[in-house]
């Protein structure tokens, strides 16, 4: 059985075991989340209506740093920034319908 979510405004498709990197999820590392499934299928590819995915933070961190550089020509503008997306980590456990 697997099923796509939606959290962070990113769509995933899951499957029981599964560990991902998600966008901060408020909780303590070892707390249940429940997140709603927009679609879920059984084995044999059919769709179960109005199933929930259940799943355990396993960690938290911060992803790697992303160079924003901006420039304009000819007018001497130049400007570095640096960026480090929060992500938490989630192991799914059980679809349930």
């Amino acid at each position: 059985m697997h099923a796509i979510i939606e959290t962070g405004g990113k769509q995933y498709r899951v499957t029981p075991g599964d560990v991902l990197r998600v966008e901060k999820i408020l909780g303590d590392v070892g707390s249940q989340v429940e997140l709603a499934a927009k679609a879920a299928f059984s084995d044999t590819g059919e769709l179960v209506p109005g199933a929930s995915v259940k799943g355990t933070i396993v960690g938290n961190g911060r992803g790697d740093k992303v160079i924003v550089f901006k420039f304009k020509r000819k007018k001497q503008y130049k400007k570095t920034i640096g960026h480090r997306q929060s992500f938490t980590e989630v192991k799914v456990g059980e679809i349930s319908v």
